[in-house]
This record gives C-alpha cells, structure tokens and sequence, in this order.
C-alpha cells in the first residue's frame, strides 16, 4: 500500500509541475498599460498638430504608426489579463491534475493485474525459458518437418516434447518416424514402447510389448523395457514373474539410479516388503490371478466385464479403508479409463489425492502416475 501512495505522490507532483504555469498570471515585457502610453502618443500627436508643432502630413503619419503600434500590443483589447480567461486555465489544470491520475488508474484496473503478487527473482532469471511459448515453438518444428519428413533429428527432438504436453498419439508417430529416419536403437525402441503405454492409458499393449521385448534383443540392460516387461507380467496376472523380471534389474542397475525407488516399491507391490517369491495377498493383487484367468476363458463377454468390474469394486473398497497405497490408487484409475469410465477415473485422482494430502512424498509419486495416465 505504501508503494501505491508513492506512486501517486510521484505522478500528482509531475502533473503539477507541469500545469502550475497555467494557473498564473503571465508577467511579461508587454505589461497591461502599454496600449494605453499608445493612446497617450495619439493625443499628443493630435495636440501638436493643433498648436502648429508639425504639419498635417507628418500627423497623419505618426498617426498611422502609432495605431499600428496600438493594434498590435498584447492588451490593446483587454486591460490585462481577464478574470475568465484565467479562471478558464485554473479549470483546465485542476481537471488535468485529478483526472489524468483517475484515468491511468482505471485503464490499470481494467487492463492489469493489480492483485498479482511479486514476481520472485530467481523466477525473473529464469524468465527467458519460461516465457517462451512452447506451443508456438513445437509449431515452428511441425512445420519444418512438413517440409522435411525425413528429418530424423527433427522428430527425435519433437516426440519427447508432444509427450510432455500429453499428445499421446502424435508423439507415438514421432517417435516411429524418429526410429524409421534415425535407426534401430534399443533405446528409441524403449522410447516407442513407453509412449505406446501412455497412449493406451498404462496399460503394456501387445505393441508396445513387441517393442520392448526388441530392446532387449539390441541391449539386454536396457533397464526401461526390462521394467516395462515386468509391468505387462503383472498386468497379465503373472506376479512372479513381475518380481523375478525386477529382481534382476535392481541386481544389474547402478547403485545411484534414479529409477531404483520406482522398481523397488513395484517390487514390493508383488512380491511383498521382503522381495521374497511369495505371491502377494490377493487384496494386493494389482489384475487376476492365474486361477481366474482360467475360469475367464470360458465366461462370455458378459461375464468377464462383471469379474473386472468385481474386481476393480473390490480394489475400490479397499482403498477406502487404506489409501496410503499410492500404486493402489493408480491402478484403480487405469481400470476406469480401460473400461471407458473417464469420469470415475478423475473422481479417483480427487480420492487419491484427498487420502495422501498428508504425504508430500506420496503426493508426489501419485501425480506423476497421474500425469503418465493422463489425468
């Protein structure tokens, strides 16, 4: 508030000293009285000429100068400067004085965003990058691969960034024209398959499978698809299988890889805290057992949407009386989108959320899962 005050201090002080003049009375070398010394000289001209002092002519003519004199003195109309006229100027500036600041002010209020609050300096330096419309960027890239399909470089740069912005399908393009112009990786293989995934909601698709098994064959550590693999096991209703997949991965990965933790706590979603082989309670399980996907095969169509609805009811009740699960709470939303429930999957992501408000470390894991369903 204190800014504001001198604020206005400032601008009223600048408007003053601008428009104090108008309000004075002027005070310069043609001062009131000098049409009147003017008129003075003509008397005199006409006294000489009657006492014979100078002859007509020479009257005319000093006349004529004298009146010209006359015309053009500033008070040969007025006395001195009118009470109106002045009056008029005071007006102007008063009015200048308070609606100049009124009219900045309400252009502010309307155009601005006075209630915004201070823009941090750590912020401001990084303002450059931030401001930059990405949009506008990825545009300018889109166009210049119209022109250059084949420009593999291009694309590798284009496919991350439509999959941060969350175009899942036209980052899936991307990132196959990215492999077909730049050639066979194990990690644009990997690339594919995860992009694969998201588009379809989390769920291991046969395709992206299929891409991720061929990452393997190029490079047998290549940690994304091993884990993606596991994820599909269990997906599939093969926890063992998941645990074992995973188990491997964190004995080959680096001490210090960022991904440990994520691996880790799948591992423990399947397999228990103490990794050991044993299967996990059935309330953990995160798809059907093999048991049920036995008995699945004979259900009609029906049948089966009951059992995974079943299920996926069973799941929600059970987080209900336990929501600190985050890898629970995940799974529950990637059921609705799969069975086309969009809406209760965004009812989840509040639930989720409202269960692990408390948990900024959980909230965290839980919004990035929510990002990669897109939700």
């Amino acid at each position: 508030m204190a800014l504001w005050f001198v604020l206005a201090l400032m601008t009223a002080a600048a408007v003053f000293a601008v428009l104090w003049p108008l309000g004075q009375r002027s005070t310069g070398r043609n001062a009131p009285g000098e049409s009147a010394v003017y008129r003075d000289q003509l008397a005199e001209v006409e006294r000489d000429r009657a006492s014979g002092l100078i002859g007509a002519a020479e009257a005319d003519a000093a006349r004529i100068e004298i009146s010209r004199r006359l015309l053009a003195a500033p008070d040969a109309n007025d006395a001195g400067p009118g009470a109106g006229s002045l009056r008029l100027r005071r007006v102007v500036a008063i009015v200048a004085l308070v609606g100049l600041p009124l009219i900045g002010a309400g252009l502010y209020l309307h155009l601005g965003t006075p209630t915004m609050p201070d823009f941090p300096l750590a912020a401001r330096a990084r303002a450059p990058l931030a401001t930059d419309s990405l949009d506008r960027l990825v545009a300018q890239v889109e166009a210049h691969l119209e022109k250059n399909p084949a420009d593999g470089r291009g694309w590798e740069v284009l496919a991350p960034v439509l999959a941060r912005l969350g175009r899942d399908q036209e980052a899936v393009t991307a990132f196959r024209n990215a492999l077909t112009h730049n050639g066979e990786t194990a990690a644009r293989r990997s690339n594919l398959g995860e992009a694969l995934v998201v588009a379809a909601g989390g769920v291991v698709t046969a395709d992206a499978k299929s891409e991720f098994r061929r990452a393997v064959e190029l490079d047998a550590g290549e940690a994304k698809a091993r884990f993606f693999l596991g994820l599909a096991a269990e997906q599939d209703g093969r926890p063992d299988e998941a645990a074992s997949s995973w188990r491997a991965l964190l004995a080959d990965a680096p001490a210090d890889a960022i991904w440990r933790p994520m691996v880790t706590e799948a591992l423990a979603r399947v397999a228990g805290p103490q990794a050991p082989a044993q299967p996990q309670p059935q309330a953990q399980a995160p798809g059907p057992t093999q048991e049920q996907m036995a008995a699945a095969a004979g259900m009609s169509e029906g049948e089966r949407t009951a059992m995974v609805r079943g299920m996926v009811e069973g799941l929600a009740a059970r987080l209900r009386d336990n929501g600190d699960d985050v890898q629970g709470w995940l799974r529950l939303a990637r059921a609705y989108m799969v069975l086309g429930e969009p809406d209760k999957a965004r009812a989840t992501r509040e639930d989720a959320r409202k269960a692990l408000h408390a948990d900024d470390a959980r909230l965290r894991q839980l919004n990035d899962g929510l990002k990669a369903l897109g939700l």
